[in-house]
């Protein structure tokens, strides 16, 4: 326990003391910092009449809606309905930069740990593999909860200072966050093991996550490939991860929309515990 709680100390601090962790946050405080100072909301009985940035009008956010007639209007946006936009966008965006940017700055560490030097340290004691690699993984996770955290922490604040309303469940998207990187990192952790090579893991990762977006049009998508094919790709919908689907269920948390399936966030957490066991089989077994 003392070994794993050491691995998780160290890889916690090893990733705060790289520039990509440490840029992301002092990039997100800067936009939240000044987006808190140039944002202006005009707000007349619950609905938003006028948006300003930098001091000039962004235009008056409207909606189209049915009249019982069936005429369609357009009406002001209520605040509500603003907050909950911004927040699903915001989701959005932090959902790809954790994937994007953290992956770079986390799968260094995991092949640095098992390189020659490295491990003929580490496994010359008698702690057990396993509990090295959960310490290990354990304190990305802690880095990552923290980071996320602090995103959606940071537009909670500015949601609230400027319309005195929060929508959404922002603890929500903050666990779906998390949950998706860990499940991207575990074909890091795979990988790590097996060839040592961060480059490598980093290629194979990013390109599950490029091909889960053919995901998001798997029924047009189905309808033109030829039946021989269509099997194929059905297969790999229910075996790959489904990166890109669920980002529709962190702004679906953010934003108070519906959750229409949560088939792509449990599908996803199943291939990632996969990867995790065959990770751990591999280290166990492996000659260092």
């Amino acid at each position: 326990m003392s070994a794993a709680f050491e691995m998780m100390k160290l890889t916690f601090l090893e990733l705060w003391s790289r520039w990509v962790t440490v840029g992301l946050f002092v990039a997100s405080s800067l936009v939240w910092i000044l987006l808190s100072f140039t944002l202006n909301l005009d707000i007349v009985e619950g609905s938003l009449t006028g948006v300003r940035i930098l001091g000039q009008d962004a235009g008056v956010p409207r909606e189209r809606v049915e009249t019982a007639s069936g005429e369609a209007v357009q009406q002001f946006v209520t605040l509500n309905m603003f907050v909950s936009q911004i927040q699903s966008f915001v989701a959005g965006v932090a959902y790809w930069a954790a994937a994007f940017l953290g992956l770079f700055a986390a799968a260094p560490l995991l092949p640095g740990m098992l390189s020659r030097g490295q491990s003929d340290l580490l496994f010359s004691k008698p702690v057990p593999r396993l509990a090295l690699l959960g310490g290990h993984l354990l304190g990305v996770f802690l880095v990552v909860l923290t980071l996320a955290t602090y995103l959606y922490g940071m537009i909670w604040l500015v949601m609230i200072l400027k319309t005195d309303l929060v929508a959404g469940r922002m603890y929500g998207s903050i666990l779906v966050v998390v949950v998706m990187f860990m499940a991207m990192y575990s074909v890091v952790a795979l990988l790590s093991v097996t060839t040592e090579s961060s480059a490598l893991s980093l290629i194979v990762t990013y390109g599950l996550i490029i091909a889960s977006v053919s995901f998001l049009f798997r029924d047009t998508l189905e309808l033109q490939i030829n039946r021989p094919w269509r099997g194929v790709y059905v297969g790999l919908y229910h075996v790959l991860p489904n990166f890109a689907e669920t980002t529709k269920i962190a702004a679906g948390f953010a934003g108070e929309d519906p959750i229409g399936s949560w088939y792509p966030l449990i599908s996803t957490c199943l291939f990632a515990l996969v990867m995790y066991v065959a990770a751990a089989w591999r280290l166990s077994v492996r000659d260092l």
